[in-house]
């Protein structure tokens, strides 16, 4: 399955206006995954690659 990296979080609009898009669902999930890096593991190389490595991976995880 293809993953949608550009997904909004929080889309607004309805099936006949356009959405805005805002924050990434992919952003979001980065954010989150980073408040637990960072309390636990901050000392563990890029905090922010590797959150956006986990956010990748929630996404993979919703299209199974």
């Amino acid at each position: 399955m293809v993953v949608n990296m550009n997904e909004p979080a929080f889309p607004t609009g309805t099936g006949i206006t356009p959405y805005k898009s805002g924050m990434t669902l992919r952003d979001y999930f980065a954010a989150k995954a980073m408040q637990t890096l960072v309390s636990k593991h901050s000392h563990e190389g890029d905090v922010s690659r590797n959150a956006y490595k986990i956010a990748d991976a929630m996404l993979k995880a919703r299209q199974e």
